[in-house]
């Protein structure tokens, strides 16, 4: 419930500064993922950025937010959208991975996935529907370790929450995108996953239809597509689409 509040207040301010169409002012509006908070601004610094969980965008884009782009961290909700004629065909633009973080001092020396079923463990996910949630859970099923889903304190609104509480030694280990442990390398320590565990994670983009900025979001579209965008998102850890 509160993200959807939040979700709707953020809709309520943008429509009031732009209207559905993004119209008040000439800047680009991009909506996206919040993995891409740190790589997007370096492909294009231009834009005004909207980084949340990708289902809070989408719930923003559905209620008339002024986005020109969204970039989503699954295909799930671009899917929705373009099924709904509010955006345009989604097109993959990169791919990752999961990986479960510790603290750099690991106070309840976790070395694998099994250990976050012991006594005292306090571990922190997504929340259903967002996917670094949704892409956790998978995981664990396949491994066949979801009891671990017991020892959950705390179930955040996108993979930077996540990390968040990890970092700051407020939980045990959470699990994240493995290109969200660069910005804290020196805060928390990775554990890496299995290869057969891996979920499918694929980031699609698309221009949101009824821009009055269309020309504009396809060009920024082409941009994140093209050798200078890839090359950014390589160096952020991200894998070709």
């Amino acid at each position: 419930m509160r993200r959807l509040l939040a979700a709707a207040l953020v809709a309520v301010l943008l429509t009031a500064c732009g209207g559905g169409s993004s119209a008040g002012s000439g800047e680009l509006t991009v909506f996206a993922a919040a993995s891409l908070t740190e790589v997007f601004p370096m492909i294009d610094p231009d834009p005004a950025y909207n980084f949340a969980g990708s289902d809070d965008l989408a719930t923003q884009i559905k209620e008339g937010a002024g986005a020109d782009v969204y970039a989503a961290a699954s295909t799930k909700y671009p899917d929705e959208l373009f099924v709904a004629g509010l955006i345009e065909k989604p097109q993959i633009f990169a791919t990752n991975r999961l990986v479960l973080i510790v603290p750099k001092d690991n106070p309840a020396a976790i070395s694998s996935v099994a250990d976050l079923g012991n006594e005292g463990v306090k571990l922190v996910i997504g929340a259903e529907g967002v996917p670094i949630g949704d892409y956790t859970r998978k995981v664990l099923d396949t491994i066949g370790e979801s009891d671990v889903l017991d020892n959950v304190v705390s179930e955040e609104d996108d993979v930077k929450g996540v990390v968040s509480k990890v970092s700051l030694g407020e939980a045990d280990a959470g699990f994240v995108y493995a290109t969200d442990v660069k910005p804290v390398p020196d805060k928390v320590t990775t554990i890496e996953l299995p290869e057969a565990a891996q979920a499918k994670v694929e980031y699609p983009i698309a221009v949101v239809k009824g821009t009055e900025r269309a020309e504009a979001a396809r060009d920024y579209v082409d941009l994140v597509l093209g050798p200078e965008g890839q090359r950014a998102l390589a160096d952020a850890g991200f894998g070709p689409p």
